[in-house]
């Protein structure tokens, strides 16, 4: 069985520690002490929790979509030329690349330090696993 300590709890969740402490003590994310006296998450308890956070987030929107995979981030370089664009967005640790018109980068006013939601929606999804 998997277990999480905080800090990866927050990185997986795209929170801080200081909010995953507060979820615990608020009782709202169960969590026991390891042999160290480390407050430990259940990976089945943090699956359950995460999922529940997804989808109060996305209740929570005025927009319905059949894409699940949506990564908040900070655009970071957009490169164009007279009919296509590059975006890039850092989404936590994560680099997206998007491509898309020129058109849609000026309509959307897509610049560098522009707050944006990445949403992927693919058929193919390569899921690693370390080691």
């Amino acid at each position: 069985m998997a277990t999480f300590r905080i800090g990866e709890a927050g990185e997986l969740l795209g929170v801080s520690t200081d909010t995953v402490r507060r979820w615990i003590d608020a009782g709202r994310l169960p969590a026991t002490r390891d042999a160290h006296g480390h407050r430990t998450i259940d990976g089945v308890d943090l699956a359950a929790f995460a999922q529940r956070l997804a989808r109060a987030q996305e209740s929570g929107g005025d927009t319905v979509s059949s894409a699940r995979n949506r990564l908040r981030g900070i655009v970071t370089a957009v490169t164009t030329d007279t009919v296509m664009a590059k975006v890039d967005i850092q989404a936590g640790p994560f680099r997206l690349v998007s491509l898309m018109s020129r058109e849609a980068v000026e309509q959307l006013g897509l610049a560098v330090g522009t707050l944006v939601v990445a949403v992927v929606k693919s058929t193919n999804v390569v899921v690693e696993l370390a080691r």
